[in-house]
């Protein structure tokens, strides 16, 4: 039977990071997963993902970008790869339409408070003044611009591909293609059993994405919904230059009150070739990981450009290059939930998105990682863990 000092279970944005930080402090690790990450099955994939220091979806997430930022440089200088790219970013929307976006009762005034009280350099921008700097828009007139300038996005594959390998050359055993079936913790020792083989641990990890209601049985499983997501990249009507990185920075546009009245967006980073991505996000059904459809129909190409890109962007034609998909795991609230499992404080689990995780994974996993080890915390967890549900009548 193997064993390790610590075990993680899911190797994507989460575990990565959990499995490279324990590794770098000399502990036996192992990683399991059951694809080959970085992979196309659950939250962690399609070259982009936005990075912001200023949260909208609540103060308590700062530091966790902060710290994340710093590891991100960490990586990038030991590996030489670029992770992340800087080149702005700007939050819109009209004040009938403050957005109830990810647990913000208005995403875009919470964000230019959180940018206040952290002294994050920003802006705040008329609709003229945006419509000036970034004429690719096409607004209303009535739109509030919260500009941040070392907003970016960073490459999610890379991120998890740059964590896996320097875990790797710290001596982690990373095992692919292997499913975890059972957990059974004990006091001194966890016990983890795959389709293949038993493996023992002091201590374990579950970061399993949309699988991690699975993972923690029916009692837990409860606080999760998983919902299948769509993105997509379209081609060009126009001139492309106006959308490279350099001018075009990431954006999120709220354009509505409910929580699915919102798109985002990304720079033209590989060029007219690559078009341009943008997305939004629907919360109207649940889907299971292991059934979620994972074809992107006709039907849902033309209806995203025809009610969120073809009002607001000129530019964009509607003949889509291609589409993905992804999976949401999100809690009541659209919080994070890391707790220990049980009365157990050698098992650990992280369903650390709600739509809104990758730019905190590197120091979530920081966490956690020295949290088995007896390490001093860079971070505070405490405001995720599952007592803030205690006395909820919904879940």
């Amino acid at each position: 039977m193997p064993t390790a000092d610590v075990l993680v279970i899911g190797l994507g944005a989460i575990g990565s990071a959990a499995l490279y930080q324990a590794a770098r402090l000399n502990a036996r690790v192992i990683g399991i997963d059951r694809f080959s990450p970085p992979h196309e099955h659950g939250s962690s994939h399609g070259e982009t993902r936005i990075t912001r220091r200023a949260i909208g979806e609540g103060r308590e997430f700062v530091p966790l970008v902060l710290r994340s930022d710093e590891i991100w440089n960490e990586l990038e200088h030991a590996t030489g790869r670029t992770l992340v790219t800087r080149n702005g970013g700007l939050v819109l929307a009209s004040p009938d339409r403050p957005g109830r976006h990810h647990g913000s009762a208005s995403f875009i005034q919470d964000t230019i408070a959180a940018a206040r009280e952290f002294g994050i350099p920003h802006e705040v921008l008329s609709a003229t003044e945006v419509q000036h700097r970034y004429p690719q828009f096409r607004l209303r007139g009535n739109e509030l611009g919260y500009c941040e300038p070392t907003a970016g996005y960073l490459n999610p594959e890379a991120c998890i591909e740059a964590q896996l390998d320097l875990a790797r050359d710290a001596g982690a055993q990373l095992l692919f293609g292997e499913t975890v079936t059972a957990i059974r913790p004990a006091k001194h020792t966890v016990e983890v059993e795959t389709d293949r083989a038993i493996y023992s641990a002091a201590h374990v990890i579950i970061a399993a994405g949309p699988w991690i209601p699975t993972l923690l049985g029916r009692k837990h499983a409860r606080l999760f919904r998983i919902y299948r997501q769509t993105m997509y990249w379209f081609a060009f009507a126009a001139d492309h230059e106006p959308y490279a990185p350099e001018r075009f920075p990431i954006f999120i546009w709220i354009t509505g009150n409910e929580p699915r009245d919102m798109m985002y967006g990304f720079p033209a980073i590989n060029g007219a070739a690559g078009g341009v991505k943008m997305a939004t996000e629907q919360y109207e059904s649940t889907a299971h990981p292991d059934a979620a459809a994972r074809n992107v129909t006709p039907a849902e190409v033309s209806a995203v450009h025809r009610e969120y890109i073809a009002p607001r962007f000129p530019d964009i034609s509607d003949r889509c290059l291609r589409a993905t998909t992804c999976l949401y795991t999100v809690t009541p609230d659209a919080k994070f939930l890391i707790d220990n499992f049980g009365d157990f404080e050698n098992v650990c689990f992280a369903s650390a998105c709600s739509g809104h995780g990758f730019k905190h994974s590197a120091a979530v996993g920081e966490a956690l990682a020295r949290q088995a080890l007896g390490a001093s915390a860079m971070v505070d967890l405490s405001m995720f863990r599952l007592q803030r549900f205690s006395r909820s009548r919904s879940y």
